[in-house]
């Protein structure tokens, strides 16, 4: 029984680890092509298009020459790539850094706090939650019109500070923990927002690391925003935005960029690695 348990665990594992280098295979050839010379690229980025329906382009999974040209070109030569990378990491700070302040603390005052009110916000921010961004577009743009912040970056970044889903995401979290908490903090004589920073904020560790590493990467693939608020604004754009036109054109320098721009989502996944495992299960605190 134990060998068949242990075949079985191995089996299982071999498919996941299969299952994951399939998904990580587009990632890695990225980071392979972003060590091609310019030139290289060029020629084999070409070849699109130019096989019919019934054939794949050649395979190429290693550079015929280890070359830096690329990240040259990007990071010293022209910096076309390396502003809107920095716009990039302007608008994920500015969004993250309200988020911080906005979210855990209305998300808080809806799991504690009874209010005229209350259910109709709630109701308003799970139906925000679910419609798409084309539905909210045109409000939005008449609203940031008529306050003078269209074609700024407080037009992407102001919008987001009060994320519906990471409110509910948080609220739902805030629920399931005990009133003992709350009690024992109240019998020290800790107010409501000492408790709120010292009891509530560090208990809600997992579920916070978890919504800051998922809405990090909301933040960083904005496209529709950014084209629908900055239209006016090309300096103002997150490089997100631009790939499309940097594959289209055929730079050659496209994967360096697109390394580039992997690598920061990658570390903060792999920093709220544990926060994101424990705290999307919404787990109770026993």
């Amino acid at each position: 029984m134990h060998k068949v348990s242990g075949l079985r665990l191995f089996l299982i594992r071999g498919f996941f680890l299969l299952l994951a280098l399939i998904l990580l295979l587009p990632m890695i050839q990225t980071f392979l092509y972003s060590f091609s010379s310019i030139a290289e690229m060029k020629a084999y980025m070409k070849t699109r298009g130019s096989y019919d329906e019934t054939r794949w382009m050649d395979p190429h999974l290693i550079p015929n020459m280890v070359s830096l040209s690329q990240y040259h070109q990007i990071l010293i030569a022209d910096n076309t790539v390396l502003r809107l990378f920095v716009n990039s990491v302007m608008y994920a700070a500015l969004i993250l850094s309200g988020q911080a302040i906005f979210v855990p603390s209305l998300a808080f005052g809806l799991s504690r706090f009874r209010f005229p009110g209350r259910n109709g916000i709630y109701f308003c921010i799970i139906l925000l939650m679910l419609l798409p961004f084309q539905v909210t577009m045109v409000p939005n743009v008449l609203t940031l019109r008529s306050i003078g912040l269209m074609n700024t970056i407080w037009a992407v970044v102001l919008p987001l500070w009060f994320a519906p889903f990471y409110v509910f995401l948080i609220r739902q979290f805030m629920v399931g923990l005990p009133g003992e908490l709350i009690e024992a903090a109240e019998m020290d004589g800790a107010g409501v927002f000492s408790t709120y920073l010292r009891v509530i904020i560090p208990v809600c560790r997992p579920i916070l690391g978890a919504s800051a590493a998922l809405s990090f990467a909301d933040c960083w693939n904005l496209v529709e925003q950014p084209l629908t608020y900055l239209a006016a604004r090309q300096d103002l754009q997150p490089l997100s935005t631009m790939f499309n036109q940097l594959a289209s054109e055929n730079t050659g320098f496209e994967f360096a960029g697109a390394a580039l721009y992997i690598l920061p989502a990658l570390f903060v996944y792999l920093f709220f690695q544990e926060d994101i495992l424990s705290g999307i299960q919404l787990t109770e605190l026993k």
